[in-house]
């Protein structure tokens, strides 16, 4: 139970990857947060969770776009449980445009999408480094992409409706820098600053692509979710206790 009784707030939490985090954080003891947009999606996550893991789950609504939303939360949290000891930023919010093919994108998309993913995970780390250094630190991951420390590999996506979209490579590389200056600037604060990059994850992809995804690899490919789950818990628990302002790459040899 290496995160026994830690409180980690799962933005994005009711997603893909969001669940399988908050899942693997209750099983190690901690009480995972599962903090999303959608409360009913969040609560029925934290329904499931919990039946496996009684007490070690708990549903709350949050908008990371919205400082309203961000300010509630941390002073919920803090007033139920006296302490919140992480908080993992996997939200993946995106507008109606978002995927297109680079030459589609107008510049009002390109700037909409990056103000709400790379903007409100900016928003959530400032608001929480605040409240670690008043209370005696914390830990914060940001969740990037190998596409993030690498340019895309376009050839893997021919013959298939897929991109590597403009906007997506741009923000996780931003996170990527957004990652240490944080990590930098609370330097001294008890203050701990990580980013996770994960490699493709198997969601119904094509075959086609598949095929020329996984031969960059060293031998499983397209990951599962619950592939990076082991690294998550890694950053979050006190094992990791002296390492910050770090990108950590989980992509099965993919970005080599």
């Amino acid at each position: 139970m290496v995160l026994n009784n830690k409180v980690v707030v799962v933005t994005g939490g009711a997603g893909f990857l969001g669940a399988k985090f908050c899942s693997a954080i209750a099983k190690q003891g901690g009480i995972a947060v599962v903090a999303d947009v959608d409360i009913d999606a969040a609560r029925k996550v934290a329904a499931q969770i919990s039946e496996i893991h009684p007490g070690h789950a708990e549903a709350v609504i949050l908008d990371i776009t919205s400082l309203d939303s961000v300010k509630s939360l941390i002073n919920d949290l803090h007033q139920r449980h006296g302490h919140i000891d992480a908080l993992v930023n996997n939200a993946y919010p995106r507008n109606r445009e978002y995927g297109k093919k680079l030459e589609e994108v107008s510049y009002e998309s390109f700037c909409e999408n990056v103000s709400l993913h790379l903007g409100g995970y900016f928003l959530t780390a400032q608001q929480f480094g605040i409240h670690f250094r008043k209370h005696g630190g914390g830990n914060i991951i940001n969740m990037s992409s190998i596409y993030g420390a690498m340019p895309p590999r376009f050839e893997v996506y021919a013959e298939t409706h897929m991109t590597m979209p403009v906007e997506y490579a741009a923000i996780k590389s931003a996170i990527n820098h957004l990652t240490r200056y944080f990590a930098q600037y609370f330097k001294g604060d008890s203050i701990r600053v990580n980013s996770l990059s994960p490699g493709g994850i198997l969601d119904g992809q094509p075959e086609p692509f598949l095929q020329k995804y996984n031969a960059h690899c060293n031998g499983k490919g397209m990951l599962a979710p619950q592939d990076v789950c082991g690294s998550l818990v890694y950053l979050l628990s006190d094992a990791s206790m002296y390492v910050t302002g770090q990108n950590l790459i989980v992509d099965d040899g993919f970005a080599l």
